[in-house]
């Protein structure tokens, strides 16, 4: 069953438990991979993806059903994330010991020359949260700096500045790691 946003909308508001699936099944894959992005752990991204879609579903009369889905879920999904890694910040967490760094990783140089996607995810997991959160919207959800700037409640100004200390933090940590050069 293919629905565009607006009837999507309004199949939810009159109840229609088959468009509140689809909304999930259309939107789920993209929820996830920004939250498991933000918060590199797989079951507090498991569940800031349900709170993001409860959430929604609690909300979805407010919405205005002709603007898209996408960036409105983005954006509940973002604001979760940031509320989760500040309650994280708030607790302590002992890392798993798969994720302790090995020693030797730390010296210059890749130790795989074929590893790119890993160097640079462990160079986005790096980034200042609002950094990482930025980047993850504008190069991977494709969404515009008036839709994060929106998302995030901040100007369009500040998403760009961000977006660029990202970029710059990236090259840095990159290059020092032996990549681009």
């Amino acid at each position: 069953m293919m629905m565009d946003d607006p009837a999507l909308v309004k199949a939810i508001r009159s109840g229609d438990v088959q468009a509140t699936r689809l909304l999930v099944e259309r939107f789920h894959g993209i929820v996830f991979g920004l939250c498991y992005r933000m918060l590199s752990h797989r079951q507090d991204a498991e569940d800031v993806t349900q709170e993001t879609f409860l959430r929604a579903l609690r909300a979805i009369f407010g919405f205005d059903a002709e603007k898209p889905i996408r960036p409105w879920l983005l954006e509940i999904a973002a604001n979760r994330c940031r509320t989760a890694l500040a309650m994280r910040a708030k607790r302590p967490r002992l890392a798993p010991v798969s994720e302790v760094e090995d020693p030797a990783d730390s010296r210059a140089g890749v130790r795989d020359p074929d590893d790119l996607a890993g160097e640079l995810k462990a160079a986005i997991d790096r980034l200042r949260p609002e950094y990482r959160l930025v980047f993850l919207l504008y190069h991977e959800q494709d969404l515009a700096y008036d839709e994060i700037a929106r998302s995030l409640g901040r100007p369009v100004g500040t998403i760009k500045i961000w977006l660029h200390r990202a970029r710059a933090e990236l090259a840095s940590h990159l290059a020092r790691r032996g990549i681009g050069r």
